[in-house]
């Protein structure tokens, strides 16, 4: 079997005006300045906890206190509004199709918490049968580990025999690029993303649209 595994935010979706409106929300409760959306760009990827504290006052992210409760805030206020102005990049929906029409297997790798990236998949994606959607929490580690790829195989495994020949990342990060090599898969790094493309030379490929990604695929991992 062959193995894909999305990033979601900035790869399959774009998150970002939902992600900055909730952050927003929370820190107006406390007349704490708000940020542009465009600022949020280079906040994501690394957990809400961290895109929470980064958008925090600078003389008060050590506030752990504080902090929880800011991101209890956001949490509420982003779960309530998740799909507001979330949409999937246009051609996802007709890729992610595609490649399970052709017996790909298909994975979402996400350091959103763990009920946030279900709601979204099923939401955006309700038509795709994902062997797994991975987000984070207590347990689960956030990317560039590579137990996030780890567990998803472990899982994926359970429908035929795989190895890492058979798994390809995508994503929109350096931390996806970074994540890939943790665990030995190659990456294919998207150029639409929340990222801008200096910071994606370290990938195996790059696909400037979603039909690209066909192609890379079989040349990387083969067909099923």
């Amino acid at each position: 079997m062959k193995l894909i595994i999305f990033d979601l935010d900035g790869t399959l979706i774009n998150s970002i005006e939902d992600l900055g409106v909730a952050v927003n929300h929370a820190l107006a409760l406390r007349n704490f300045p708000e940020h542009a959306i465009d600022e949020f760009y280079m906040m994501v990827g690394h957990g809400v906890r961290n895109l929470v504290k980064t958008a925090m006052p600078e003389g008060l992210r050590d506030d752990e206190r504080l902090l929880d409760a800011v991101l209890a805030d956001f949490v509420e206020y982003y779960s309530a509004h998740i799909d507001v102005h979330t949409r999937p990049y246009p051609g996802i929906p007709e890729l992610v199709d595609r490649l399970s029409a052709a017996g790909y297997h298909l994975a979402v790798a996400s350091n959103k918490f763990q009920s946030g990236a279900e709601v979204l998949v099923s939401k955006l994606f309700p038509s795709t049968d994902f062997v797994e959607v991975l987000g984070n929490g207590p347990d689960a580690p956030l990317k560039p580990s590579p137990e996030v790829v780890n567990r998803i195989m472990v899982h994926a495994s359970e429908a035929g025999t795989m190895d890492l020949g058979d798994v390809i990342m995508v994503g929109d990060s350096s931390t996806d690029i970074k994540t890939a090599a943790n665990a030995g898969i190659p990456s294919i790094a998207v150029s639409w993303g929340f990222r801008p493309a200096e910071s994606l030379t370290a990938a195996t490929y790059l696909a400037t649209a979603p039909e690209d990604i066909d192609a890379i695929v079989e040349k990387a991992i083969g067909r099923p």
